[in-house]
C-alpha cells in the first residue's frame, strides 16, 4: 500500500494540560476518538520549525496501549516532517534509556509513553510526555505551548499506509512526501548498558557481587522489577554482567497491566520485595516503577532507606564512583519537600545547594549549566548529570559501589552516616482520590492561615514536643540560569528547629485529588530512634494546623512512606 499523507479534522478535548510529568489520564480516555492524535500533533507543532528534518526517540514502559500508541505516533512524525524515528522494540524503553539516546544521538527530542508508577491495564492509566533535546521533561514554558495549542487544533496529520512493526529489530527506510523518513527499531537494553559501563566499574562491582572481593561470600540481592520496564535492564545489568544469581531478580517480565502489580516502589506496594527481604536472606533488596525512574533501597531484614537518606549518602560517597572520580563533584540539589539530609552533605563537601519545586525538569538547567550533579526527590526519585531524568538502576547500582567501597551493610552505612551528620526523620502521607473541591478548600485556607504575619512566632505542641514557627509559605523557585519564576509549589511551614511540614496536591494523577502531607524532623542526637514514634509530634500538629481529617474525610492515609 502506498503511503499517503492526510490531514484529518478534529476538535478539541478539554483538560489535555500536562502535569509534572506529561499528560495523564486512563486508558479509556486516550483511546477516544482523535484523544491521542490530538495531543501528539500539538506536541510536535510546539517544536516549530526545529520538527522538519528532526530525529525524535519514541518509547514507553510497555503498559496497555503503549505498542499500539507507538505505531500511531511514528505514522503522525511521518507526516509532519520527523526525518528519523529511533523506537524501542515492542514499543518498550525506559524513561532513563529514552533520555540517554536524545542526548547520545543529539535528538530533537523524545516523546515517553508512561504513567509512571501508577497502575496499569485497560481500565487503568495511560500517559505521554515529552522530553527536549537535552534529554530531560520539558519545561513549564514548552508544556503550556502544548496546552495552549491543544484548545486550538483543528487538524492533525498522519502517514495512511505506512506499516511499522515495532516489534523487530532493524532500520525500515520509507519515502514520504518525497522525503526519506527513517524507522529504526532498536534493542530496548544496549544503548544503557553501555552508558552504565561508562559510569561504574563493572569489573569491581562482579567481583562485589560474586564474592570474589568478599571472602567468598556473594553479595545476596533480592531485585524486583514489578513487571515494569526495568525486567530486560536488570536480566542484563545484575544477571549477565555482574553474575547475580537468577534467583534473586523476580517480576523481570513487563507485562500491559504489570500483573495486577502497582508499580510503585515503596513499602505497601512492594510489599512482596519487603516481606521477603524482612526474612534476613538478603543483603540488599531493590524495586522501580513502572517506567524505570524511580527506585527502593531496602538493607537486610527490610532496613528501609528513606530516598532522602539515599540521596545524602550517595552524595557523601559520590568520588568511589569512576565518573565523579574522573569529571569532579559539582552541585547538589533536592526537591523542597524532599528532606534536607543532603544539604549538611553538601555544607561538609563546601559544594552549592539547590532547592527546586518537585519535577525533574527543574534540575535540568542546572546540570546544562554545570552547576549541578546529583539530586534527587522524595518520591523515590535518585539521578545524576548522566541524563536529565531520574534514574532507578543507576541508583542501585551507585548504592553497590557504596557498599562495595566501605565494605559495610546498607544499615551500617546509614546508621555512620546519620552519627556524622544527624538524622532527618522523614515520611510522606499520600491521601489518593480525595473529593477535588474540598481539598481546593482545604489549600487555600491553609495558605491564608501560614502566610498571615501572626503565623510565625507560633508555639504548637504534641507527644511532649513544642514547635515554634520560623517561616510559613506557598513555596516559589527563581531560577538561577533562566531566571525564570515558577510559584505555588507547595504549602511549608519551616520550625525554628529546621523541622518542616509541607503539603500539596498531586499533578500526576488520573482522578479525584492526590494530597500529599511530607513531615521532616532533624535530631543531631537521637539518630536511631523508632521513626514512627519520633515523627508522630509532628505528624499530629500538621493535621492539627491543616485540618485535613475534616477536609478529605480520611483518618488515615491511603499509603505512608
Amino acid at each position: 500500500m502506498a503511503i499517503t499523507l492526510a490531514t484529518v479534522a478534529t476538535t478539541p478535548y478539554e483538560g489535555q494540560k500536562p502535569g509534572t510529568s506529561g499528560l495523564r489520564k486512563k486508558v479509556k480516555v486516550f483511546t477516544q476518538k482523535n484523544y491521542t492524535e490530538n495531543f501528539v500533533q500539538c506536541i510536535l507543532d510546539a517544536n516549530g520549525a526545529a520538527l522538519t528534518g528532526s530525529t525524535l526517540v519514541v518509547g514507553g514502559d510497555g503498559r496497555f496501549f503503549c505498542r499500539e500508541a507507538c505505531e500511531l505516533i511514528v505514522r503522525i512524525c511521518a507526516a509532519n516532517g520527523v526525518s528519523r524515528i529511533l523506537a524501542g522494540q515492542n514499543g518498550i524503553l525506559s524513561t532513563p534509556a529514552v533520555s540517554s539516546l536524545i542526548r547520545r544521538h543529539k535528538a530533537l527530542g523524545g516523546i515517553v509513553l508512561t504513567a509512571s508508577h501508577n497502575p496499569g491495564g485497560p481500565e487503568n492509566d495511560f500517559g505521554i510526555k515529552f522530553n527536549c533535546e537535552n534529554g530531560g521533561p520539558a519545561p513549564d514554558a514548552f508544556t503550556n505551548k502544548i496546552y495552549a495549542l491543544s484548545g486550538e487544533i483543528k487538524e492533525y496529520k498522519i502517514a495512511e499506509g505506512l506499516a511499522i512493526d515495532v516489534s523487530k529489530v532493524g532500520v525500515n527506510n520509507y519515502e514520504v512526501a518525497g522525503k526519506p523518513f527513517v524507522v529504526e527499531v532498536i534493542d530496548s537494553v544496549t544503548d544503557y548498558v553501555l552508558l552504565m559501563k561508562e559510569i561504574f566499574d563493572f569489573d569491581k562491582l562482579k567481583d562485589f557481587v560474586s564474592g570474589k572481593s568478599r571472602g567468598g561470600q556473594p553479595l545476596k540481592m533480592r531485585i524486583d522489577a514489578m513487571n515494569g520496564v526495568t525486567g530486560s535492564y536488570v536480566q542484563e545489568i545484575f544477571v549477565n554482567c555482574l553474575g547475580a544469581s537468577k534467583d534473586g531478580v523476580v517480576h523481570t517480565t513487563p507485562l500491559p497491566d504489570f500483573g495486577g502489580l502497582h508499580p510503585d516502589p515503596n513499602l505497601t506496594y512492594a510489599k512482596d520485595l519487603v516481606d521477603a527481604v524482612r526474612s534476613g536472606d538478603y543483603d540488599i533488596g531493590a524495586a522501580f516503577d513502572g517506567d524505570g525512574d524511580r527506585n527502593m533501597i531496602i538493607g537486610r531484614n527490610a532496613f528501609f532507606v528513606t530516598p532522602s537518606d539515599s540521596l545524602a549518602v550517595i552524595a557523601h560517597y559520590l568520588e568511589c564512583i569512576p565518573y565523579f572520580k574522573k569529571n569532579g563533584v559539582t552541585g547538589l540539589a533536592r526537591s523542597m519537600p524532599t528532606a534536607s539530609a543532603v544539604d549538611l552533605v553538601a555544607k561538609a563537601l563546601n559544594k552549592e545547594l539547590f532547592e527546586v519545586p518537585t519535577g525533574w525538569k527543574y534540575f535540568g538547567n542546572l546540570m546544562d549549566a554545570g552547576r549541578l550533579c546529583l539530586c534527587g526527590e522524595e518520591s523515590f526519585g535518585t539521578g545524576s548529570d548522566h541524563i536529565r531524568e531520574k534514574d532507578g538502576i543507576w541508583a542501585v547500582l551507585a548504592w553497590f559501589s557504596v557498599m562495595q567501597h566501605t565494605g559495610k551493610s546498607v544499615e551500617d552505612i546509614c546508621v555512620e552516616h546519620w552519627k556524622r551528620y544527624g538524622r532527618n526523620y522523614f515520611t510522606r502521607y499520600d491521601y489518593e482520590e480525595c473529593d477535588l473541591a474540598p481539598c481546593n478548600e482545604m489549600m487555600d485556607t491553609l495558605e491564608k492561615t501560614i502566610t498571615d504575619a501572626a503565623f510565625v512566632g507560633k508555639d504548637f505542641s504534641a507527644g511532649g514536643k513544642t514547635y515554634k514557627v520560623k517561616l510559613g509559605d506557598n513555596f516559589s523557585y527563581n531560577d538561577p540560569i533562566d531566571k525564570s519564576v515558577s510559584t505555588k509549589q507547595g504549602l511549608r511551614i519551616v520550625f525554628t528547629d529546621g523541622s518542616r511540614v509541607v503539603m500539596r496536591l498531586s499533578g500526576t494523577g488520573s482522578s479525584g485529588a492526590t494530597v500529599r502531607l511530607y513531615i521532616d524532623s532533624y535530631e543531631r542526637e537521637n539518630v536511631l530512634g523508632q521513626a514512627a514514634d519520633m515523627l508522630k509530634p509532628l505528624i499530629d500538629i500538621a493535621l492539627q494546623i491543616s485540618k485535613l481529617p475534616q477536609y478529605t474525610g480520611r483518618n488515615a492515609p491511603t499509603v505512608i512512606t
